[in-house]
């Protein structure tokens, strides 16, 4: 049955907040993490970007249901669960906030040096690209947030969608599996596999943000919207991002892997590399169409990432002192803490950037792996509050959907259990 105009005009006014989360997952992610994954492995943890996705989706699903479903955000539900879960969420947020935001901002200071071959330093630069966001966020809050990753989204996804399919007939499918055999789990492997698993497609932490947006995009529509509606973009996002994480392990694999080259560690290096990649696959012709493309999303990231953390630790202190109230407005408490986050995030980042902007490889090694070990707890918990009682019985997950959320939540925190045993245990060094 073709949907009505009311429906389409209900769902038209749900999308922005799955397009956010494709914005804040297609960056590191997908252009350092996923890339080098293809470089190094070729195709075979393309099993691994698979499984690492299911296994987050019903953390991820639920950020965007539960605020659909109660116009409340998720950490309103942390704080039904009781004050342990909103304490344990600041830790966890407090723990890799200034490794993440310096991650993001120093692989789009490698690209922004490589599109403008400007000779300021990458610490130079990242300042400007976080001045910039703080002015954006500032001004516009939600709607230049939404406005301007939508556009930038979709110009990466046609050019990478292409590039992919230039570089397919370069790969050699026989001798590339898709999933690495038990004699290639090295400790070296396992430390890469943690890497990239970490951010895939994103970290879970993101499921707040989503919540967040959901709400802003409900307050900025003037209207509740509807859970079906709010999942169809959240599955617009999530899939969109899958096939653009197993695209960059291909283009990857089609023009590094067995080549003997090998990624440069410094920011503007690397993204050097990537542009040319890109260039080598679409014709020279390219490279300023793709560099100024994978900027642009780059900085769409950068600034999702720079509007999320601070989002997230204000509503947190408010859910501290008290409830909240379904597509309650913002009160001046929290737009003040909102600013306040945002000026120490950044500046904490940039503090990690100066110290590390040399190794790039270590920084988002270090940002996506604690990530990576965060993630049980956080997908737990977003368990525990979409199987409240208090859910509304139409909207809860199916006993299918709940058993399957389990079994994800059991096979993260098996994951990163075992990591820390052959990481720390049986491989100090």
């Amino acid at each position: 049955m073709m949907p009505s105009l009311n429906q389409k005009s209900s769902l038209l006014r749900a999308l922005g907040p799955g397009l956010l989360f494709a914005a804040a997952a297609v960056g590191v992610s997908h252009l350092v993490q996923s890339t080098r994954a293809g470089a190094e492995h070729g195709l075979a943890l393309g099993g691994i970007i698979i499984l690492a996705n299911v296994m987050k989706y019903p953390a991820f699903r639920y950020g965007a249901q539960y605020a659909a479903a109660t116009g409340t955000s998720l950490l309103e539900g942390y704080r039904k669960l009781g004050p342990w879960a909103l304490w344990l969420y600041g830790i966890l947020t407090l723990a890799t906030m200034f490794t993440v935001q310096a991650a993001v901002t120093l692989v789009t200071a490698g690209l922004a040096i490589a599109v403008f071959q400007t000779t300021l330093s990458v610490p130079v630069v990242s300042a400007i690209l976080l001045a910039i966001c703080g002015v954006l966020l500032g001004v516009g809050e939600y709607k230049w947030l939404d406005r301007v990753s939508k556009g930038l989204i979709a110009v990466l996804t046609v050019t990478t969608l292409l590039a992919t399919a230039l570089a397919l007939p370069r790969i050699d499918a026989p001798l590339l599996p898709f999933f690495t055999g038990p004699a290639e789990w090295t400790v070296p492997t396992l430390i890469a596999t943690a890497a990239l698993v970490g951010w895939m497609p994103s970290a879970v932490d993101v499921s707040v943000w989503q919540s967040l947006w959901t709400l802003s995009r409900g307050r900025d529509q003037g209207s509740r919207l509807a859970v079906r509606d709010v999942l169809t973009d959240f599955h617009i996002g999530y899939v969109g991002t899958t096939i653009l994480a197993l695209c960059f392990m291909i283009m990857g694999a089609g023009v590094m892997f067995g080549s003997g080259a090998t990624f440069v560690d410094s920011a503007g290096g690397f993204a050097t590399q990537v542009v040319s990649m890109y260039a080598s696959t679409l014709g020279e012709w390219m490279r300023p169409v793709v560099g100024a493309a994978a900027l642009a999303v780059m900085f769409s990231t950068t600034l999702t990432v720079a509007d999320g953390f601070p989002r997230a630790l204000a509503a947190l202190r408010q859910r501290i002192r008290g409830p909240e109230e379904p597509y309650g407005d913002e009160t001046a408490i929290q737009r003040i803490d909102y600013a306040v986050w945002l000026f120490l995030i950044a500046a904490g980042g940039l503090l990690i950037i100066l110290l590390a902007s040399a190794s790039l490889r270590w920084l988002v090694d270090l940002a996506t792996t604690l990530s990576f070990l965060t993630a049980p707890m956080l997908s737990a918990l977003n368990h525990l509050v979409m199987h409240q009682p208090a859910i509304p019985q139409d909207v809860r997950p199916s006993e299918g959907m709940r058993r399957f959320s389990l079994v994800c939540v059991a096979a993260q925190a098996l994951f990163a259990a075992g990591y820390v045993y052959v990481r720390f245990f049986l491989s100090p060094a």
